[in-house]
Protein backbone atom coordinates (compact mmCIF):
# COMPACT_ATOMS: atom_id res chain seq x y z
CA UNK A 1 0.00 0.00 0.00
CA UNK A 2 1.51 3.50 -1.15
CA UNK A 3 1.35 6.67 1.12
CA UNK A 4 -0.56 8.06 -0.95
CA UNK A 5 -3.11 5.77 -0.76
CA UNK A 6 -2.65 5.50 3.02
CA UNK A 7 -3.74 8.88 3.67
CA UNK A 8 -6.35 8.73 1.33
CA UNK A 9 -8.04 6.06 3.01
CA UNK A 10 -7.65 7.90 6.60
CA UNK A 11 -8.91 10.99 5.59
CA UNK A 12 -12.19 9.25 3.89
CA UNK A 13 -12.63 7.63 7.56
CA UNK A 14 -12.68 10.77 8.91
CA UNK A 15 -14.88 12.44 6.19
CA UNK A 16 -17.19 9.54 6.51
CA UNK A 17 -18.00 10.77 10.20
CA UNK A 18 -17.73 14.01 10.26
CA UNK A 19 -20.19 14.69 13.65
CA UNK A 20 -18.32 12.34 15.17
CA UNK A 21 -14.82 13.44 14.19
CA UNK A 22 -15.83 16.58 14.66
CA UNK A 23 -16.90 16.42 18.32
CA UNK A 24 -13.48 14.16 19.01
CA UNK A 25 -11.63 16.91 17.96
CA UNK A 26 -13.29 19.18 20.11
CA UNK A 27 -12.57 17.65 23.27
CA UNK A 28 -9.12 18.35 22.38
CA UNK A 29 -9.39 21.77 21.09
CA UNK A 30 -10.73 22.72 24.38
CA UNK A 31 -8.33 21.07 26.34
CA UNK A 32 -5.52 22.60 24.19
CA UNK A 33 -7.37 26.41 24.53
CA UNK A 34 -7.21 25.78 28.43
CA UNK A 35 -4.11 25.91 28.53
CA UNK A 36 -3.16 28.62 26.27
CA UNK A 37 -5.87 30.94 27.66
CA UNK A 38 -4.88 30.15 31.19
CA UNK A 39 -1.00 29.82 30.90
CA UNK A 40 -1.50 33.35 29.19
CA UNK A 41 -2.78 34.61 32.20
CA UNK A 42 -0.33 33.51 34.13
CA UNK A 43 2.60 34.49 32.25
CA UNK A 44 0.68 37.89 32.27
CA UNK A 45 0.45 38.26 36.13
CA UNK A 46 3.99 37.03 36.39
CA UNK A 47 5.54 40.02 34.34
CA UNK A 48 2.84 42.18 35.33
CA UNK A 49 3.71 41.55 39.18
CA UNK A 50 7.47 41.75 38.16
CA UNK A 51 7.51 45.09 36.52
CA UNK A 52 5.64 46.38 39.27
CA UNK A 53 8.39 45.42 41.53
CA UNK A 54 11.32 46.64 39.62
CA UNK A 55 9.60 50.08 38.70
CA UNK A 56 11.94 51.48 41.25
CA UNK A 57 15.21 49.96 39.94
CA UNK A 58 16.88 46.75 41.22
CA UNK A 59 19.61 47.78 43.10
CA UNK A 60 17.17 48.32 46.47
CA UNK A 61 16.91 46.74 49.84
CA UNK A 62 14.76 47.43 52.68
CA UNK A 63 14.70 46.69 56.08
CA UNK A 64 11.62 46.69 58.20
CA UNK A 65 11.14 46.85 62.27
CA UNK A 66 10.40 43.26 63.88
CA UNK A 67 11.76 39.82 62.62
CA UNK A 68 9.46 37.93 60.30
CA UNK A 69 11.23 34.24 61.46
CA UNK A 70 9.92 32.80 64.73
CA UNK A 71 12.52 31.27 67.04
CA UNK A 72 10.56 29.80 69.62
CA UNK A 73 11.37 33.08 71.52
CA UNK A 74 9.20 34.36 74.84
CA UNK A 75 6.27 37.44 73.66
CA UNK A 76 7.63 39.09 76.19
CA UNK A 77 10.77 39.62 74.45
CA UNK A 78 9.32 39.96 70.96
CA UNK A 79 7.93 43.02 72.95
CA UNK A 80 10.61 44.47 73.39
CA UNK A 81 11.63 45.04 69.46
CA UNK A 82 13.55 48.60 69.65
CA UNK A 83 12.05 50.92 66.90
CA UNK A 84 13.69 51.47 63.31
CA UNK A 85 14.87 54.57 63.64
CA UNK A 86 15.98 58.13 62.13
CA UNK A 87 19.51 57.69 63.56
CA UNK A 88 19.56 53.91 62.41
CA UNK A 89 18.76 54.94 59.15
CA UNK A 90 21.38 57.62 59.03
CA UNK A 91 23.80 54.89 60.14
CA UNK A 92 22.88 53.25 57.12
CA UNK A 93 23.77 55.97 55.49
CA UNK A 94 27.37 55.77 56.09
CA UNK A 95 28.08 52.22 54.84
CA UNK A 96 30.34 51.39 51.75
CA UNK A 97 28.75 51.07 48.50
CA UNK A 98 25.17 52.76 49.69
CA UNK A 99 24.52 55.92 47.77
CA UNK A 100 21.26 56.72 49.36
CA UNK A 101 19.07 55.85 52.12
CA UNK A 102 15.08 56.86 52.33
CA UNK A 103 13.05 56.36 55.85
CA UNK A 104 9.83 55.98 55.49
CA UNK A 105 6.16 55.78 56.95
CA UNK A 106 3.21 55.88 55.96
CA UNK A 107 -0.63 57.06 57.19
CA UNK A 108 -3.14 58.06 55.62
CA UNK A 109 -4.81 62.10 56.11
CA UNK A 110 -7.44 65.17 54.81
CA UNK A 111 -4.93 67.72 52.62
CA UNK A 112 -6.49 71.27 52.52
CA UNK A 113 -6.02 73.67 49.76
CA UNK A 114 -8.56 76.90 49.79
CA UNK A 115 -11.84 74.65 50.75
CA UNK A 116 -11.10 71.63 48.93
CA UNK A 117 -10.06 68.40 50.86
CA UNK A 118 -8.72 65.19 49.87
CA UNK A 119 -8.22 62.52 51.55
CA UNK A 120 -4.96 60.39 50.87
CA UNK A 121 -1.35 58.64 51.31
CA UNK A 122 0.67 60.58 53.16
CA UNK A 123 4.29 59.23 53.02
CA UNK A 124 6.78 60.89 55.01
CA UNK A 125 10.51 60.46 53.60
CA UNK A 126 13.29 61.95 53.18
CA UNK A 127 15.47 63.65 50.47
CA UNK A 128 16.37 60.61 48.57
CA UNK A 129 13.46 59.49 47.21
CA UNK A 130 13.91 60.65 43.33
CA UNK A 131 17.09 58.69 43.14
CA UNK A 132 16.07 55.32 45.30
CA UNK A 133 12.44 55.50 43.95
CA UNK A 134 13.32 56.53 40.33
CA UNK A 135 10.49 59.41 40.62
CA UNK A 136 10.90 62.78 39.35
CA UNK A 137 9.40 65.85 39.97
CA UNK A 138 7.58 67.26 37.34
CA UNK A 139 7.26 70.70 38.06
CA UNK A 140 9.63 72.42 41.46
CA UNK A 141 11.86 70.43 43.52
CA UNK A 142 11.39 67.59 45.83
CA UNK A 143 12.16 67.77 49.65
CA UNK A 144 15.46 69.64 50.71
CA UNK A 145 17.91 67.64 52.80
CA UNK A 146 16.98 68.89 56.41
CA UNK A 147 18.07 67.50 59.22
CA UNK A 148 15.13 64.89 59.78
CA UNK A 149 13.97 65.92 63.36
CA UNK A 150 13.73 70.03 62.32
CA UNK A 151 13.02 69.69 58.93
CA UNK A 152 11.07 72.53 57.63
CA UNK A 153 6.79 72.54 56.91
CA UNK A 154 7.61 71.72 52.78
CA UNK A 155 5.40 69.07 50.78
CA UNK A 156 5.37 67.57 47.05
CA UNK A 157 2.43 66.47 45.70
CA UNK A 158 1.53 63.75 44.06
CA UNK A 159 0.61 64.07 40.36
CA UNK A 160 -2.85 62.99 41.04
CA UNK A 161 -3.61 64.82 43.91
CA UNK A 162 -1.65 67.75 42.54
CA UNK A 163 -4.84 67.64 39.59
CA UNK A 164 -7.62 67.32 41.97
CA UNK A 165 -7.01 69.80 44.20
CA UNK A 166 -5.02 72.74 41.82
CA UNK A 167 -6.68 71.84 38.48
CA UNK A 168 -4.69 73.90 35.63
CA UNK A 169 -3.51 76.18 39.02
CA UNK A 170 0.10 75.88 39.99
CA UNK A 171 0.56 74.74 43.06
CA UNK A 172 3.78 75.82 43.50
CA UNK A 173 4.55 78.18 46.82
CA UNK A 174 0.85 77.89 48.07
CA UNK A 175 0.08 76.84 51.35
CA UNK A 176 -2.00 73.48 52.40
CA UNK A 177 -2.83 72.08 55.81
CA UNK A 178 -2.08 68.54 56.43
CA UNK A 179 -3.58 66.61 59.36
CA UNK A 180 -4.02 70.13 60.45
CA UNK A 181 -0.71 71.67 59.95
CA UNK A 182 0.25 74.14 57.45
CA UNK A 183 3.08 72.99 54.90
CA UNK A 184 4.49 74.43 51.25
CA UNK A 185 4.26 73.03 48.52
CA UNK A 186 7.69 73.37 46.67
CA UNK A 187 6.72 70.69 44.30
CA UNK A 188 5.01 68.01 42.03
CA UNK A 189 5.82 64.51 40.85
CA UNK A 190 5.25 62.51 37.63
CA UNK A 191 2.84 60.16 37.80
CA UNK A 192 4.57 57.12 38.77
CA UNK A 193 0.90 54.86 38.90
CA UNK A 194 -0.05 52.00 40.92
CA UNK A 195 2.07 49.78 43.14
CA UNK A 196 -0.05 46.14 43.91
CA UNK A 197 -3.37 48.36 44.63
CA UNK A 198 -1.82 51.45 46.32
CA UNK A 199 -2.07 54.85 43.73
CA UNK A 200 1.25 55.95 44.30
CA UNK A 201 -0.04 59.55 42.09
CA UNK A 202 -2.94 60.35 44.96
CA UNK A 203 -0.35 61.25 47.58
CA UNK A 204 1.57 64.20 49.33
CA UNK A 205 5.01 63.56 50.60
CA UNK A 206 6.25 65.41 53.34
CA UNK A 207 9.73 65.26 56.47
CA UNK A 208 9.69 61.78 57.98
CA UNK A 209 10.24 63.38 61.59
CA UNK A 210 7.08 65.42 61.04
CA UNK A 211 5.43 62.41 59.63
CA UNK A 212 6.35 60.83 62.59
CA UNK A 213 5.43 63.12 64.68
CA UNK A 214 2.05 63.65 62.95
CA UNK A 215 0.75 59.46 63.16
CA UNK A 216 2.57 59.71 66.68
CA UNK A 217 5.07 56.47 65.85
CA UNK A 218 8.27 56.05 67.41
CA UNK A 219 9.70 53.58 64.44
CA UNK A 220 9.39 53.82 61.10
CA UNK A 221 8.08 51.59 58.72
CA UNK A 222 10.94 50.84 56.35
CA UNK A 223 14.63 51.84 55.65
CA UNK A 224 15.38 51.90 51.88
CA UNK A 225 18.38 51.70 50.67
CA UNK A 226 20.09 52.56 47.42
CA UNK A 227 23.56 50.39 46.35
CA UNK A 228 25.56 50.80 43.91
CA UNK A 229 25.54 49.14 40.75
CA UNK A 230 27.23 45.91 40.35
CA UNK A 231 27.55 45.68 44.13
CA UNK A 232 27.07 42.05 45.49
CA UNK A 233 23.49 42.35 47.71
CA UNK A 234 24.36 39.55 50.26
CA UNK A 235 27.32 41.33 51.26
CA UNK A 236 25.57 44.75 51.19
CA UNK A 237 22.37 43.23 53.59
CA UNK A 238 25.43 41.61 55.78
CA UNK A 239 27.09 45.02 56.44
CA UNK A 240 23.47 46.53 57.43
CA UNK A 241 22.54 43.46 60.23
CA UNK A 242 26.30 44.12 61.62
CA UNK A 243 25.60 47.71 62.16
CA UNK A 244 21.97 47.32 62.73
CA UNK A 245 23.05 44.49 65.50
CA UNK A 246 25.27 46.74 67.42
CA UNK A 247 23.05 49.73 67.68
CA UNK A 248 19.99 47.46 68.83
CA UNK A 249 22.19 44.39 70.81
CA UNK A 250 20.39 41.35 68.65
CA UNK A 251 18.30 40.89 65.26
CA UNK A 252 15.43 42.69 65.75
CA UNK A 253 14.85 43.47 62.40
CA UNK A 254 14.14 42.22 58.75
CA UNK A 255 16.28 42.61 55.70
CA UNK A 256 14.36 42.25 52.59
CA UNK A 257 16.60 41.96 48.89
CA UNK A 258 14.70 42.86 45.69
CA UNK A 259 16.62 39.65 43.91
CA UNK A 260 14.86 37.44 47.13
CA UNK A 261 11.05 39.46 46.80
CA UNK A 262 11.68 38.95 42.96
CA UNK A 263 12.77 34.77 43.36
CA UNK A 264 9.83 34.51 46.06
CA UNK A 265 7.44 35.74 43.67
CA UNK A 266 8.93 34.29 40.70
CA UNK A 267 8.82 30.96 42.21
CA UNK A 268 4.94 31.25 43.50
CA UNK A 269 4.36 32.90 40.77
CA UNK A 270 5.40 29.54 38.45
CA UNK A 271 3.64 27.07 40.94
CA UNK A 272 0.47 29.21 39.83
CA UNK A 273 1.19 29.13 36.24
CA UNK A 274 1.87 25.37 36.03
CA UNK A 275 -1.52 24.79 38.36
CA UNK A 276 -3.58 27.07 35.51
CA UNK A 277 -1.51 24.89 32.95
CA UNK A 278 -2.56 21.44 34.89
CA UNK A 279 -5.92 22.75 34.93
CA UNK A 280 -6.34 22.54 30.93
CA UNK A 281 -4.13 19.04 30.77
CA UNK A 282 -6.75 17.32 32.35
CA UNK A 283 -9.28 18.57 29.47
CA UNK A 284 -6.47 16.84 27.06
CA UNK A 285 -6.83 13.96 28.75
CA UNK A 286 -10.54 13.99 28.69
CA UNK A 287 -10.41 14.96 25.24
CA UNK A 288 -7.34 11.75 25.06
CA UNK A 289 -10.25 9.28 26.06
CA UNK A 290 -12.64 10.78 23.58
CA UNK A 291 -10.22 9.62 20.81
CA UNK A 292 -9.76 6.24 22.77
CA UNK A 293 -13.22 5.24 22.81
CA UNK A 294 -13.80 6.53 19.22
CA UNK A 295 -11.03 4.52 17.70
CA UNK A 296 -12.19 1.70 19.52
CA UNK A 297 -15.83 1.90 17.85
CA UNK A 298 -14.06 2.89 13.98
CA UNK A 299 -11.94 -0.89 14.97
CA UNK A 300 -15.39 -2.43 15.48
CA UNK A 301 -17.03 -0.72 12.80
CA UNK A 302 -14.77 -1.48 10.26
CA UNK A 303 -13.53 -5.18 10.92
CA UNK A 304 -14.60 -6.27 7.42
CA UNK A 305 -12.63 -3.41 6.21
CA UNK A 306 -9.32 -4.36 7.39
CA UNK A 307 -9.83 -8.13 6.85
CA UNK A 308 -10.53 -6.71 3.05
CA UNK A 309 -7.58 -4.69 3.03
CA UNK A 310 -5.13 -7.77 4.50
CA UNK A 311 -6.70 -9.90 1.73
CA UNK A 312 -5.41 -7.46 -0.42
CA UNK A 313 -2.16 -7.95 0.61
CA UNK A 314 -2.08 -5.30 3.37
CA UNK A 315 1.10 -5.17 5.93
CA UNK A 316 0.01 -5.17 9.67
CA UNK A 317 2.06 -2.48 10.12
CA UNK A 318 0.29 -0.73 7.36
CA UNK A 319 -3.33 -1.75 9.13
CA UNK A 320 -1.50 -0.44 11.95
CA UNK A 321 -0.14 2.72 10.21
CA UNK A 322 -3.84 3.31 8.87
CA UNK A 323 -5.55 3.83 12.39
CA UNK A 324 -2.56 5.59 14.06
CA UNK A 325 -2.78 8.24 11.69
CA UNK A 326 -6.05 8.33 12.01
CA UNK A 327 -6.10 9.47 15.98
CA UNK A 328 -2.82 11.77 14.98
CA UNK A 329 -5.03 13.75 12.61
CA UNK A 330 -7.93 14.00 14.80
CA UNK A 331 -5.24 14.70 17.59
CA UNK A 332 -3.91 17.61 15.76
CA UNK A 333 -6.86 18.79 13.91
CA UNK A 334 -7.86 18.99 17.28
CA UNK A 335 -5.24 21.25 18.85
CA UNK A 336 -4.47 23.40 15.88
CA UNK A 337 -8.46 24.22 16.72
CA UNK A 338 -7.44 24.60 20.34
CA UNK A 339 -4.40 26.73 19.24
CA UNK A 340 -6.89 29.36 17.64
CA UNK A 341 -9.26 29.23 20.16
CA UNK A 342 -7.01 29.78 22.59
CA UNK A 343 -4.81 32.37 21.03
CA UNK A 344 -7.65 34.33 20.03
CA UNK A 345 -9.22 34.35 23.27
CA UNK A 346 -6.21 35.73 25.12
CA UNK A 347 -6.58 38.37 22.66
CA UNK A 348 -10.17 38.91 23.38
CA UNK A 349 -9.54 38.91 27.02
CA UNK A 350 -6.89 41.52 26.91
CA UNK A 351 -9.02 43.61 24.56
CA UNK A 352 -11.65 43.18 26.70
CA UNK A 353 -10.04 43.51 30.20
CA UNK A 354 -7.30 46.00 29.50
CA UNK A 355 -6.37 46.05 33.31
CA UNK A 356 -5.83 42.04 33.06
CA UNK A 357 -2.24 41.56 31.85
CA UNK A 358 -2.43 38.84 29.27
CA UNK A 359 1.14 36.96 27.67
CA UNK A 360 1.29 33.99 25.30
CA UNK A 361 3.31 31.72 26.75
CA UNK A 362 4.72 30.13 23.67
CA UNK A 363 6.81 27.29 24.85
CA UNK A 364 3.28 26.37 27.17
CA UNK A 365 1.86 26.69 23.55
CA UNK A 366 3.94 24.48 21.77
CA UNK A 367 3.88 22.31 24.25
CA UNK A 368 0.49 21.73 24.23
CA UNK A 369 -0.02 21.27 21.08
CA UNK A 370 2.53 18.06 20.98
CA UNK A 371 0.69 16.89 23.78
CA UNK A 372 -1.95 16.77 22.01
CA UNK A 373 -0.57 14.93 18.68
CA UNK A 374 1.26 12.50 21.20
CA UNK A 375 -2.28 11.65 22.84
CA UNK A 376 -3.80 11.17 19.61
CA UNK A 377 -0.81 8.26 18.82
CA UNK A 378 -1.45 6.72 22.40
CA UNK A 379 -5.04 6.91 22.28
CA UNK A 380 -4.96 5.24 18.96
CA UNK A 381 -2.26 3.26 19.74
CA UNK A 382 -4.57 -0.12 21.27
CA UNK A 383 -6.69 0.38 18.87
CA UNK A 384 -4.32 0.04 15.98
CA UNK A 385 -3.03 -3.13 17.19
CA UNK A 386 -5.92 -4.96 17.43
CA UNK A 387 -6.92 -3.81 14.37
CA UNK A 388 -3.60 -4.86 12.76
CA UNK A 389 -3.81 -8.03 14.93
CA UNK A 390 -7.15 -9.47 13.03
CA UNK A 391 -7.04 -12.74 11.12
CA UNK A 392 -8.10 -11.81 7.90
CA UNK A 393 -10.09 -14.66 7.36
CA UNK A 394 -12.14 -13.94 10.60
CA UNK A 395 -12.27 -10.46 9.78
CA UNK A 396 -13.87 -11.09 6.47
CA UNK A 397 -16.84 -13.60 8.00
CA UNK A 398 -17.06 -10.63 10.25
CA UNK A 399 -20.52 -8.50 8.92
Amino acid sequence: MRVADLLQLTTFAILAQRTRSLLTGLGIAVGIAAVVLLTAIGEGVQRFVTAEFTQFGTNLLAVTPGKTETFGMSGAIISTVRPLSLDDAESLRRLPQVRAVVPFVQGNGAVEWKGRTRRTYIFGTGSDVPEVWQIRPASGRFLPADEPRNARAFAVLGSKLREELFGAHSPLGERIRIGGESYRVIGSMQSKGQMLGFDLDDSVYIPVGRALAMFNRESLMEVDLLYQAGADAAQVAERVRTILRQRHGREDFTIITQDQMLEVLGSVLDILTLAVGALGTISLAVGGIGILTIMTISVNERIHEVGLLRALGAARRQILGLFLGEAMILGSMGGIAGLALGIGGAWLVGLLVPGLPVQIAWTYVLLSFAVAVVIGLLAGALPALRAASLDPIEALRTE
